[in-house]
């Protein structure tokens, strides 16, 4: 008999375990950041979740079972788990029309950072952000805690590829500003042609390369310090204020 008992998991993120409950949320249109399925479970039932999570546009990752039993702790799962997203995404077509400040994050992974970001892109009249599909923190509970509400504010769409996605952009006359301690331009210095894209990198890791090639200008923060960079959510914060003062 199948289970129909969502896991009730303490953490930093709500799980929901088993293939019927996950079935269900995907059915009812439940926002949902993420399906893991168990690596080597094949099932027709599974198959079917899978069908769906891909028609939904919500990512599956396997992953290897024991993965899912530390998450489960004791639930049964059946091979197959979710993350509930704390809003849902739209569409990146959706955030372009009428948009005059965009701000994507590559590969930012820390929930905190993610939340921060988006509280200060709100905060500083940004239309919406971006976020890739992979190696990338989702709407969870603590990126809604650490935005401060700000997630319920401002779109967020999701993307399978985020340098398609700029491309994208780019044809609809949108300007891409890579922020890179390396870059040739300090941030105060380039009339910020509007549309505009600010990306923002995985502290420590920065941007990835192929990211950097398909910005039109990278910029960098000056540091006075020892140290070479500031956490990313605090220079987003330098940057995106810089574009808004501009703004009066």
């Amino acid at each position: 008999m199948e289970s129909n008992k969502t896991a009730s998991i303490k953490g930093t993120m709500s799980w929901i375990a088993g293939i019927h409950p996950v079935r269900e949320a995907l059915a009812a249109g439940r926002p949902l950041d993420r399906v893991l399925v168990a690596n080597g479970m094949r099932s027709p039932r599974l198959r079917e979740i899978i069908e769906l999570c891909h028609e939904k546009g919500v990512p599956v990752r396997l992953e290897p079972r024991q993965v899912l039993d530390r998450l489960a702790k004791g639930t049964p799962h059946q091979g197959v788990m979710a993350t509930g997203a704390a809003e849902k995404y739209v569409e990146l077509a959706e955030l372009v029309a009428g948009a005059g400040l965009l701000v994507a994050l590559d590969g930012i992974e820390d929930p905190h950072n993610a939340g921060a970001i988006i509280r200060t892109a709100h905060a500083c009249g940004a239309s919406g952000i971006i976020l890739p599909e992979r190696r990338a923190a989702g709407l969870t509970e603590v990126v809604a805690k650490a935005s401060a509400g700000a997630i319920s504010l401002i779109p967020v769409a999701r993307v399978t590829n985020l340098n398609r996605a700029l491309e994208e952009l780019k044809r609809a006359n949108f300007w891409i500003y890579g922020l890179d301690e390396r870059g040739v331009s300090i941030y105060s210095t380039p009339e910020f042609a509007t549309p505009t894209v600010f990306v923002l990198g995985a502290e420590g890791k920065g941007l990835h390369q192929q990211t950097k090639a398909h910005c039109d200008v990278l910029l960098s923060i000056p540091m006075a310090g020892q140290i070479a960079s500031l956490n990313v959510s605090v220079a987003a914060g330098v940057v995106l204020f810089e574009w808004r003062r501009r703004r009066g």
